[in-house]
């Protein structure tokens, strides 16, 4: 590979410095060969930089054209700018310490004037990839095709009332998948971004979702095909653009996967914002997805609680990822999944820098968030209030309602002799959320 010329000369490699550091552009908690739980903090996260938003955000919103200084996004053929901005990634990946990336298809790789003309500027790209990844040590955490930004899936892809539209979003990720499986990734990531509906009027709403489990099932039938045996995962959000998207929520995709004979194949990639946007914390999405066995990768990110949409914010809150380290940890971690940031740095903070101190701030964050956790969990604190509270189902009565024993019948003539049942105990909710704190 030829040498190419540094996009960050005044940034060295961002190390492990310890809490008392002052210095900004080094980690502070996260030590990826400290062991937590007799595990790594690098192998319990397993971060990945997010394409989409590290590379080709532009600072643009619906109010304002792009901010963001990138004099890597030089002039030339479009090709040729994607080729430059892959050795920017890298650089920039090797510099900040992650193992991981995740990516669109048109992330990377432009799209071309015919599907032919698009396969191949991907499989370019794809080239150069395999290479930075050999020479790195940085692997795909998973990729995923988009199936949103263009015109044809105005009406959705493989939800679209379009029959050549399904056609062509089938092809292009047959395409993401061969890649992602050339490139060794851990995972392909199903997020349609348009597949739902605007008006009910005009939806045959059976009719779309039971061709998008049909699309899916196509998909697993093609990793097959090829021997990719990466872990396939379904990424809910419940709105933006669509009115209403069929991948709701967690509970939503769960129900569809199992109703369509796909639970075996599909896990949940769960969102902070998608949460949100859902009425939910992102602590009971992933204590939803976990307690159902389906939880399998997280994108990183949070909102704004001032603002309604889905902001992207990169998470630095440290509530929020014990929150969510807790739960993963109950659960027995992430792997082959990870936590990727999907998150842009704010339209204001527009120079290159600015990359290197949003993903230190979210990967500390995150690392704090996992040594709390694993805190909480040594001492069991708070397991033990929760132990305390469910108490009365060690009970013989409680044990024969668990295991299948006890009928309504049973329990009434228990209930008649008793006369009425015992007084309920205090939920403590303030004890509870005092005593989290505790560890903060």
């Amino acid at each position: 590979m030829a040498e190419v010329k540094e996009a960050f000369p005044e940034i060295g490699p961002i190390r492990y410095e310890g809490p008392s550091s002052k210095n900004m552009l080094a980690f502070h908690h996260y030590n990826a060969d400290a062991l937590v739980e007799g595990v790594t903090m690098r192998d319990h996260l397993r971060f990945a930089v997010a394409y989409w938003h590290t590379f080709r955000g532009t600072g643009s919103d619906p109010f304002g054209s792009p901010t963001m200084i990138r004099p890597w996004e030089t002039a030339g053929d479009p090709l040729t700018v994607a080729l430059n901005r892959t050795h920017v990634a890298f650089e920039f990946m090797e510099k900040l310490g992650v193992g991981f990336y995740c990516f669109h298809d048109r992330d990377v790789a432009p799209e071309g004037r015919t599907l032919a003309e698009s396969n191949s500027n991907l499989d370019a790209v794809a080239d150069l990839l395999e290479s930075h990844q050999k020479r790195s040590g940085i692997r795909l955490l998973w990729g995923t095709a988009n199936l949103f930004s263009h015109p044809r899936y105005v009406h959705g892809a493989a939800t679209s009332p379009n029959v050549e539209s399904f056609a062509y979003a089938a092809a292009q990720v047959r395409k993401a998948i061969e890649v992602t499986h050339r490139l060794n990734g851990a995972g392909y990531t199903f997020w349609g971004g348009r597949e739902g509906y605007q008006c009910l009027w005009n939806t045959d709403m059976k009719r779309e979702v039971d061709h998008l489990a049909r699309f899916m099932h196509m998909a697993v039938d093609y990793a097959k095909q090829i021997g990719f045996t990466g872990q396939f995962y379904f990424e809910p959000k419940p709105r933006e653009p669509t009115k209403h998207q069929y991948d709701f929520d967690a509970a939503t995709c769960i129900n569809f996967l199992r109703t369509y004979g796909l639970e075996k194949h599909i896990k949940m990639n769960l969102e902070t914002n998608h949460a949100t946007l859902a009425g939910h914390e992102m602590q009971h999405e992933l204590e939803y997805a976990g307690m159902q066995g389906f939880l399998g990768s997280i994108d990183a990110n949070t909102g704004d609680t001032l603002v309604g949409w889905d902001t992207d914010q990169f998470p630095t809150s440290l509530y929020l990822s014990t929150q969510i380290m807790y739960t993963v940890l109950k659960y027995g971690g992430l792997t082959p999944g990870g936590v990727n940031f999907d998150a842009k740095v704010r339209r204001e903070s527009f120079e290159p820098i600015d990359l290197f101190h949003a993903h230190i701030g979210g990967m500390d964050a995150f690392a704090r968030g996992l040594t709390i956790a694993a805190a909480m969990r040594a001492d069991g604190a708070v397991q033990k209030l929760l132990d305390e509270r469910y108490a009365s189902w060690s009970s013989s009565m409680g044990k024969g309602i668990e295991d299948g024993s006890e009928s309504f019948v049973s329990l009434e003539k228990q209930m008649l002799k008793s006369g009425d049942a015992t007084p309920c105990s205090s939920g403590r909710q303030e004890l509870f959320e005092n005593l989290i704190n505790t560890y903060l």
